[in-house]
């Protein structure tokens, strides 16, 4: 009896099992089998798409590749070959729309069910993973309406062929869309960020991929570039400093110590004695683009415990302003500069992070350190004769400026000697002031610069003063024993100035990879 009971429930199972086979055979008849064409009988479409084998350079394809920010109706019914970031797919019955991104630009292809197009190469297509980057041969339309959300909104691609060249892992931390949405100015609680800032630096590399990140960093390249050719232009020589050095160069605790062989050695906190250095080895202009070091536990939004400093140093005849004025010019030439070049980049930053268009006058306004005192005091902030600003002061004195004369860079002259490195000249006129000057930028402070003291007796005096060990910086003060030319000049930080430049609200949107007292990855 039992054996009878077993039959019927023997049958069930194994007719449940043959299903189940049944099934997954179906499934196996669509899948791409990785690194080989679709194979599949009466697929019209066979060998137009699939993985492509792992590329190993093992042979060459004479094929020539389009950029998509080129593609307009002037390439109506040309065939041509894209490769790019495969960014969304919307299926619809017998055709699939593909958003393809190639940095900041993109274009819809269209995947339809053709003659030579069959309805598996249309499925394949509406499967691949987002991000995965493809090769596309297509046909580029005229389209009859604007395609809203493509740079290319004029033309589609008909796709012909497609192959994906490597696949990404469909589960993604986050989205790209998601990474490039506005976010509004009276949005000041964050609710419509879709992504939190730790979440975007844990994952930098799609982060990065934003048409957004495409352009700070596109214009972040600008000012480095900018920088160079107008410093070459005025016959400045661009030099390479030590990173590594015997002693810190800026005084006082906030410095890097490394090992080096049986003793200790510093990261540099700046190129500013080898700046100095060089001017005293009759090099007269230099500049220099390098990293910068500071051990500053300072968790702020403007603070990075390692950038990128534009340095340079100049020596002058009679007067340090001399300098002053060299800078002042080197800044307005590079915002020219950016508002003719980077047109295009500037707008897609401001279309995410809304921002007013960045001011400057030219000649730079130059108010003297007392003048800022005098006109922060009139709406009740008092800064002492031989204080610095600090931080709220800076941005209050900015929007003092900015409402006064119209201005988003200013220069703030003869800073209170106390507040400067042991190294800036004395003001001979006046005992607690310097020859010592900031720029700044919407309020915030890009540059800090001064006469240098050339003569060694008064340098080892200043040094003394600020309790530097004189044996650790015996051969930078040695480096004016043999008559040196005066000079000045200053440091200013990179993403400081992309970031203020564009009106952001954190240097990390302009660090590819920032490094802060919390972060050291990736």
């Amino acid at each position: 009896m039992s054996g009878d009971n077993e039959k019927p429930e023997s049958k069930k199972a194994a007719k449940k099992e043959q299903k189940k086979a049944e099934k997954a055979a179906k499934k196996a008849e669509h899948k791409v089998v990785e690194n080989k064409p679709v194979e599949q009988k009466d697929d019209v479409s066979v060998g137009k798409y699939g993985v492509l084998p792992l590329i190993t350079s093992e042979y060459k394809i004479d094929r020539q590749y389009s950029n998509i920010g080129n593609l307009n109706k002037e390439y109506a019914k040309r065939v041509v070959w894209v490769r790019a970031r495969f960014q969304t797919a919307r299926a619809r019955g017998k055709q699939c729309f593909i958003v393809m991104r190639q940095r900041e630009h993109t274009i819809q292809v269209l995947v339809n069910v053709s003659e030579s197009i069959s309805k598996e190469m249309v499925k394949f297509a509406s499967n691949i993973s987002k991000e995965s980057i493809v090769d596309i041969e297509g046909t580029v339309a005229s389209v009859p309406s604007e395609i809203a959300g493509c740079t290319q909104s004029d033309v589609e691609l008909i796709a012909s062929q497609l192959w994906v060249v490597s696949s990404s892992d469909p589960q993604l931390p986050l989205q790209i869309d998601d990474a490039s949405r506005p976010e509004k100015p009276e949005d000041t609680e964050g609710l419509n960020i879709r992504v939190k800032q730790d979440t975007r630096l844990d994952n930098r590399i799609l982060d990065l991929r934003t048409a957004t990140n495409q352009a700070i960093f596109k214009l972040e390249a600008g000012v480095c570039r900018l920088f160079r050719e107008i410093l070459t232009e005025k016959n400045f020589t661009e030099i390479h400093t030590p990173k590594i050095i015997p002693a810190a160069s800026e005084g006082g605790a906030n410095v890097f110590t490394v090992s080096y062989f049986k003793g200790s050695a510093y990261l540099a906190q700046s190129p500013q004695l080898y700046k100095q250095m060089a001017i005293a080895a009759d090099f007269d202009r230099v500049f220099t683009i390098g990293a910068v070091f500071r051990a500053e536990d300072s968790n702020t939004h403007r603070h990075l415990t390692e950038f990128v400093g534009l340095d340079l140093e100049m020596a002058f005849l009679h007067h340090y302003h001399e300098v002053v004025s060299v800078i002042g010019e080197l800044f307005t030439s590079i915002f020219k500069g950016l508002q003719d070049q980077f047109k295009a980049e500037i707008e897609t930053v401001c279309q995410q992070y809304p921002v007013e268009p960045f001011t400057f006058l030219q000649p730079p306004l130059i108010l003297h350190f007392n003048e800022g005192r005098k006109m922060l005091a009139e709406v009740g902030v008092e800064i002492g004769p031989e204080e610095d600003l600090n931080t709220p002061a800076e941005k209050l004195l900015g929007k003092l400026v900015k409402a006064k004369f119209d201005t988003d860079f200013y220069i703030l002259d003869k800073y209170p000697l106390a507040v400067r490195p042991f190294y800036t000249m004395p003001d001979p006129k006046d005992p607690i002031s310097s020859n010592s000057y900031d720029m700044f930028m919407r309020g915030e402070e890009i540059l800090s610069g001064a006469q240098r003291i050339h003569d060694p007796k008064l340098l080892t005096e200043r040094a003394n003063h600020h309790g530097i060990d004189i044996g650790k910086i015996q051969s930078y003060i040695d480096a004016f024993k043999y008559g040196c030319p005066p000079h000045a000049g200053g440091g200013i930080g990179l993403e400081r100035v992309v970031m203020l430049y564009l009106g952001l609200d954190n240097i990390r949107k302009t660090s590819m990879f920032p490094r802060d007292p919390k972060r050291i990855t990736p």
